[in-house]
Formats: C-alpha cells, structure tokens, sequence
C-alpha cells in the first residue's frame, strides 16, 4: 500500500519529534544532555557577559529533570548537571588543576542531585497551580542552599553565584543592597522557574505569569524607594598595573621595579592613596629594610601612602613561620605598622585541604608545594597623618572579594573605602580576570561602599557606593597607572544592617514545604490499607441496601 506524500510528511513530522524523545529514553544521551545543559549559564558571565540570558539558562536543564521517569533519575540529571555547571564556571582552572577540576565537579556537583529531585517533584508530570505557584518560592531556595554551602572556603568559595552575573544590571545592584548577592540570584531563579512553567505546564500559565508580576513590582519597588548612598567626600586614588613579567629568576626584582617606574609616573597628580597588586613584593619588608626604605621614597614622592602587597615567609606576632600573603601600608617613612595577613585562602592554589589524603594534586598539577598561613582577623587601616578622620581602608586579597560577608564586615568596623589585591597572571587569555574583576561591583554595591579591584596583570577596575564603574578598566594587556576620582559615601545599606536575610528566608521556605509534604504523607492512606465501606441510613452489616 502506498502512502500519500501529504500522510507521509504528517509520519515524518511525527518520526522527527519522536527520535529526540527515544535519545533522552537513553541514560547516556540523557546525561549528556543534562551536562550539556547545566554548562549554559557561563554564558551570562564575563567574559560573555550575556546578562540577560542568566534569566532564562537554567529553563532547558529543568525541563529535562521534570521529564524524568522517576525521582532518582531526576537527581543523576541533577547531579550531571552540577558537573557542567562547576566544570564550565571553572573552566580556565583546568591548566592548574588538569583531570583533578573533573575529579572536583563530579565530587561537588551531588549538591544539585537534592535540588534535580525537588523540581521534578514540583514541576513533574501535569502539576496543579498551586503546586506549580510552590515551585516558584521552593525551586529558587533550593539552589540558594546549593550557593550557600559551596560558599564555604574548603569547597572553593563562592565563585559563580547566579546573582553575579548581574554585575552591571543597576536595578539588580539595588537588590543586592537590600538582600545582597543571595537576592539576586533568587531573583535570576524564580524568573528560571517562571519560564520553566509557562513553556512546559499550560494549566498552571496563570500562577508563573502572576509570580513574574511579582518579581517585577519587588524590583521597581525597590529601585525606586530603596535610598543611594550618600556621597561624604570624594579621594583620589591610584592603581599600578606593571602587566605581565616573564617567569623565572628575578621575575620578583623586575616587577617590583616596573612597579616601581610606574608609580613614579604618578609625582604631582595629588593622589591620596597608590595601590599595587597582589604578591607585588616578594620579602617580607622587615627583612629587607632596602625594599621599605625604596617603597618610602616613592611615598615622599607621590604625597601619599603606598598600599603594597607581600607574599613572603615571615614570623608573625604569634610565633608561626611559613608564607603569608599580606596587605601592608608603606608611608613616607616606611611600613606604617599596619598589616592585613590574608585570612581565606585558595584551595589547592595556596594550600591544600587534607594534604595527606589529597597531596597527589601536586603531582597532576600546578597546586600548592606548601600550604600558605591564613591571618586571624580583618583589619581596617587608617591613612597616617589624617588623625582619626583620615580615610579609612578595608584591604581583601584576592579571592575574598568573592565573599560578602567579608566586606560586609569591614563596613560595620567603618572602611570607607575597600581595597582588594589580585593577581590573575596564571590566567591570562581565560575569562577569568573579567570574572574577577566584576566581583567587586556586587561588594560595592552590597556595602554602600567603593571598591578598588588591583591586580598586577588585569583586569583591574573601580566601583563606586552603587557598583557602577568609575572610570576605564585596565585590561590584561595594560602594563601602565592610573588615577580614579572616587566617591565616598556614608550611611548602612539594608544588607549591612540586616546581613543574609535572603538565605534565612530561603530555609523557612523549604521547611514549610517539607513540614506540608509531611502532613501531606501523613494523612494520605497507606498501601494495602483497608477503606471501611460508607453506610447509609437504610442499611447495615446485617442488611445491606439491595
């Protein structure tokens, strides 16, 4: 029997959407999708910096995990996922970290099996409104618990929280002054979700529609009645970049020098403040006087102090010996006394955490030989000679700018200005000094405080009390100084006030909902439990209605 061509196209048409279907029906095909899938996001990062698409990246990774057959299945799209998302966001740490960066993201990305089961449980098969309308508060708690606990230092810090990406969205800065990093990245998520819904659950349209309206009168409302900081003053402060030196022997001396020519360039510029990179001085200054007595002369010359960064073996006050990497503030007549030894350190790039388990890191890789010592406390340093309402300066190093707790802290105890020193050299050509560098527009904006991001190689860049930038960034082909007119502000942000309510508010979200999948449970009737039958007036046992 032949089959019309008309008849045979409508086969075709059919055959085309079912052999996608029969792939995913594949657990290979499936999981290759998923990690294809949890990989998108980087593209709303730098160096990309597609913003927009942060809204809608996780939309094709929730609807392959709220088609899975079952919930375990749910969580391994979950769990592969995560292994795209952490390997994607990682990526430019493979030259360092080779196989071990897949060793690392399988290991951190089981986070995301929990959250791959609460969506299907939320979003799949034909979900009512009601659940879909829960789906929008719990979807977006339970990746912020994922944010939260890889947060945590010894899994790598807070790199790559969804709410970053909004870096240079000013109605998202807003949010972060009022709920920080956290809110933004719910934000991001419930719009995910949002989208997720309206593409995949048609009865429940009405309920995504209704959170997205909400979503967006928060943010106006916010935008428009949440107080700026108000501008205290302005300072002038200046960034040297000596760029990329050639590594080997006295590759220390040589930027140290060009450090040095640069800063000269800033004589008669009425600067208050010159700051260098990270690991920009290689002793520690106590026991080569000829540095300090060199870094006073610059000093005198420039009129302002010289905010240096040592990365140097030292005896700290305590009795410890080994390399601390430190902040220190060099006036006209040399190291001012204050110091900031940094307090949280790179996994695997400064230490490594449990070196006789994991030690072998050092074998496939470019990690830590010795484990750096990390500083006991934060410390907010005070221009010499201003008395007490001199500028007041907030030092981080490196990759603490990614912790807003830590400038959160710093503005309580009353910087007015942070200051974070990097050096993103063994990262050139990867998006990872872009990345950086836009860290600081979030801390900026959370503290109600202005940032200065230094590195030695780029990217460098200045945010003022809002996050918006100041001035041109200097990139990583720039070896040269440059001075920025900073505002200064006063006054407490919400988020300083009341710190990571967003988080809080999270937990009570997924503990109401486990409290009523628990109730639900509870009441729900057994398998194999006998139903009583229902008896009406005009029978009994004994008579039963005819």
């Amino acid at each position: 029997m032949r089959i019309p061509s008309a008849r045979r196209e409508r086969f075709d048409g059919r055959d085309r959407w079912e052999r996608p279907r029969q792939k995913l029906s594949s657990p290979w095909w499936r999981g290759a999708a998923a990690v294809a899938a949890g990989s998108l996001p980087v593209l709303a990062f730098p160096e990309p910096s597609l913003w927009w698409f942060a809204y809608i990246a996780l939309v094709p990774w929730m609807l392959l995990v709220r088609s899975a057959p079952t919930g375990r299945r749910a969580a391994v799209d979950g769990w592969l996922g995560g292994i795209g998302f952490m390997i994607a966001v990682h990526h430019w740490l493979a030259p360092s970290l080779h196989v071990f960066l897949v060793v690392l993201a399988a290991l951190l990305g089981l986070m995301w099996a929990p959250w791959g089961w609460l969506v299907w449980r939320l979003l799949g098969g034909s979900p009512s409104p009601v659940r879909a309308a829960a789906a929008l508060a719990a979807v977006p708690s339970g990746w912020l618990m994922i944010e939260l606990v890889r947060s945590w230092e010894g899994l790598g810090g807070p790199w790559g929280l969804l709410g970053t990406s909004q870096w240079e969205v000013s109605p998202a800065l807003r949010l972060a002054s009022v709920g920080g990093v956290w809110l933004v990245s719910l934000l991001v998520l419930a719009v995910n979700t949002a989208f997720t819904v309206l593409v995949a659950v048609p009865r429940a349209r009405t309920a995504a529609v209704g959170g997205s309206v909400i979503c967006a009168l928060a943010t106006t409302a916010v935008w428009i009645w949440v107080p700026q900081p108000e501008q205290s003053g302005r300072a002038r402060i200046a960034v040297v970049q000596p760029g990329i030196v050639v590594d080997g022997i006295g590759s220390t001396d040589r930027r140290f020098a060009r450090s040095e020519e640069l800063t000269r360039q800033l004589v008669g510029q009425d600067v208050d403040l010159v700051v260098w990179g990270e690991s920009s001085v290689g002793a520690d200054l106590r026991e080569r006087p000829d540095l300090a007595a060199r870094i006073a002369v610059l000093s005198r010359a420039v009129g302002a102090d010289v905010l240096v960064n040592v990365d140097a073996r030292r005896r700290d006050d305590s009795g410890r010996t080994g390399i601390f990497k430190s902040s220190v503030l060099v006036g006209p007549q040399g190291p001012t006394g204050d110091r900031y030894d940094k307090m949280r350190l790179v996994p695997f790039g400064e230490y490594i955490p449990a070196r006789a388990v994991l030690g072998w890191a050092t074998s496939v890789g470019k990690a830590a030989g010795e484990d750096r010592l990390r500083g006991s406390r934060p410390v907010v340093m005070v221009l010499p000679g201003a008395g007490e309402s001199g500028l007041r300066l907030g030092p981080l190093v490196c990759f603490e700018s990614a912790f807003p707790d830590m400038s959160r802290r710093l503005t309580r105890d009353g910087a007015q200005l942070l200051i974070a020193q990097s050096a993103t050299s063994s990262f050139q050509g990867s998006w990872a000094p872009e990345q950086h560098a836009s860290l600081a527009a979030l801390r900026a904006a959370e503290s109600g405080r202005p940032m200065v991001h230094a590195t030695l190689t780029g990217v460098s860049a200045v945010y003022g009390p809002g996050g918006g930038r100041v001035g041109p960034p200097l990139g990583t082909d720039s070896s040269t100084s440059a001075v920025y007119d900073v505002p200064l502000a006063d006054g407490r942000t919400l988020y300083v006030r009341f710190g990571d309510w967003p988080v809080y508010g999270a937990l009570a979200v997924l503990a109401a909902l486990c409290a009523a999948e628990g109730t639900r449970s509870f009441r729900r009737p057994g398998p194999g439990t006998a139903v009583p039958p229902v008896h009406t007036t005009r029978e009994s046992a004994a008579h039963p209605a005819r």
